[in-house]
């Protein structure tokens, strides 16, 4: 039987919601890789690595905007370029068939994300590293590993001639990508591939499945703010009526947003949505302390908080700068992925309080004082993200 949740020990339950917070609730952008390999044999490859890497806590650290990366010093910029390079080479490494592993020199600048410009004032400034080469005789593939020791996924982004591969590889630490095919490039390379090598076509499966993976994660563990939302639905009440309604309707409206963010069609700055996202957690959690009742009034707020939600989750695949078709395979995976994770904390918190069956006591013993902690972080990230 599980301990009933008496006063007594509530200190416990902070103790635990207090180490969510200090984890933070959204987790940094994964690494992207882009390999670009054009058909005369020329090569350049480039990893994307976020300026909060070098913090001590990087999920609470906010964004290096524009406007205060421009305040930096030259000595802090060579700071941050060196943490880049140590972190790459311990992040990731690289491979060419047959052989073996090598180490690119990158070259890294300040740029925006993907690559891009900096313009505005509250763009996000990442560093961009940049090798290039010319594919040596012999070649038949390339490959990447996330090390086992990094803490981050990494994203694998592939470029033939100009065509972006469809196969696209986000790979967890200790695992190692597809094997890209080279052969026939610049008429100097190897013309036998490797066995199960991947071409330009083909691989969309695969890649689904890593973006449920994707997904999944960034709900189970990794999206702290998320879970205590869903746990905050689940409490207001076990009866399937109310839970499935509320559940569906935050589906729905994150669907939506995280696709239209996705595609660009709706771009809010983060620094607004962090904090309403935080907000949403007080909200729902203070409502099922002085509004314990479902009522339809109920899922007008858990539906506009969903959209906020949504926008959330479109930061993981925004900054992919993935070709048309991997990206709407890369978006229906990762929502699969974390409606999979909305179903594992729901799951979880029923399963941890089964065992009290009078509603009285559930409210008076579990409800009650979890929504209390619940609205109490809800209000903590919130006035973080709005200081940070």
């Amino acid at each position: 039987m599980f301990p009933v949740l008496t006063p007594a020990r509530w200190p416990l339950l902070l103790l635990l919601l207090g180490v969510m917070a200090r984890l933070g609730a959204h987790p940094i952008p994964d690494i992207p890789v882009r390999g670009f390999f054009d058909l005369d044999g020329q090569a350049r490859i480039e990893i994307e690595i976020d300026v909060r890497f070098s913090a001590a806590d990087p999920n609470t650290d906010p964004y290096l905007v524009q406007a205060e990366f421009e305040k930096l010093p030259p000595g802090r910029r060579a700071e941050l370029i060196e943490h880049a390079r140590t972190f790459a080479t311990d992040s990731v490494a690289y491979y060419f068939e047959p052989t073996g592993q090598f180490l690119p020199d990158f070259q890294f600048s300040f740029t925006g994300m993907g690559g891009g410009e900096l313009r505005l004032p509250d763009d996000p400034v990442v560093l961009t590293g940049r090798w290039t080469t010319r594919l040596a005789a012999g070649l038949n593939g390339f490959r990447i590993e996330a090390r086992p020791q990094g803490k981050y996924s990494i994203v694998l982004v592939n470029t033939v001639g100009a065509q972006q591969v469809q196969r696209v590889n986000v790979l967890f630490p200790g695992e190692s990508s597809y094997t890209l095919d080279l052969t026939n490039l610049g008429g100097v390379l190897a013309t036998t591939p490797v066995a199960g090598s991947v071409g330009v076509s083909g691989g969309m499966w695969e890649t689904f499945v890593d973006f449920i993976r994707q997904g999944f994660v960034h709900v189970i563990p990794l999206g702290w703010d998320h879970m205590l939302f869903v746990l905050g639905l689940f409490l207001l009440s076990r009866q399937w009526r109310p839970l499935l309604l509320q559940v569906t309707t935050f589906t729905v409206a994150h669907t939506l947003t995280l696709g239209l963010a996705t595609l660009g069609r709706v771009s809010i700055p983060g620094a607004v949505v962090e904090p309403v996202i935080a907000a949403s957690i007080a909200v729902i959690a203070l409502e099922n302390i002085f509004r314990p009742k479902y009522s339809p009034g109920r899922l007008a707020v858990v539906f506009v908080f969903g959209l906020v939600h949504g926008l959330g989750f479109a930061g993981a695949l925004q900054e992919l700068n993935l070709p048309a078709t991997s990206l709407m395979v890369g978006l229906l995976g990762f929502n699969l992925g974390v409606e999979f994770g909305q179903i594992g904390v729901i799951s979880l918190a029923w399963l941890a309080t089964r065992w009290l069956r009078r509603e009285d006591l559930y409210r008076k013993l579990v409800a009650v004082p979890a929504s209390v902690a619940i609205a109490g972080f809800g209000l903590w990230w919130t006035v973080q993200r709005i200081a940070g």
